[in-house]
């Protein structure tokens, strides 16, 4: 039996709000939001009395999922290493978008920051890394030609 595929990612943040904001102005569609705490959170997490809340995105065509959590009890705790390339674990969430120098600006309100530069790799894609909420570092794709 292999792997059936992959449902979602997960990503921590401070601001449930602020990241809601963030993937949206990216083109994410809410899915759901909840409140999470009891007996079976704590089991599958090993963490005694944990209290979080979640919002499910999608993409437009259903294909990809983001689960943006913030806990409420314990806190998350830092790394302190957030959005340095080399940390090791995930580094990016890849999204392919109509015009990256257009998204690009529509989330700089929303704290997007660049990582480096928007570049062209040879007549293939232009790309980008772009820091969002809680440091996590979302690339974004455009096909060229």
């Amino acid at each position: 039996m292999g792997t059936l595929r992959m449902d979602h990612v997960v990503v921590v943040v401070e601001d449930l709000e602020a990241a809601r904001a963030f993937f949206l102005e990216l083109g994410m569609e809410v899915e759901g939001a909840m409140s999470v705490e009891g007996p079976w959170v704590d089991r599958i997490n090993a963490i005694e009395g944990l209290r979080a809340e979640i919002c499910m995105l999608r993409t437009p065509d259903g294909s990809g999922k983001l689960e943006l959590t913030t806990y409420h009890h314990p806190a998350a705790v830092s790394t302190g290493r957030e959005g340095v390339p080399n940390t090791l674990g995930y580094r990016s969430v890849m999204f392919e978008v109509d015009d990256v120098d257009e998204v690009v600006e529509r989330l700089r309100p929303h704290g997007g920051e660049l990582v480096g530069e928007i570049v062209d790799f040879e007549d293939v894609y232009r790309l980008c890394y772009v820091r969002g909420p809680a440091g996590v570092i979302v690339a974004l794709a455009t096909t060229l030609g």
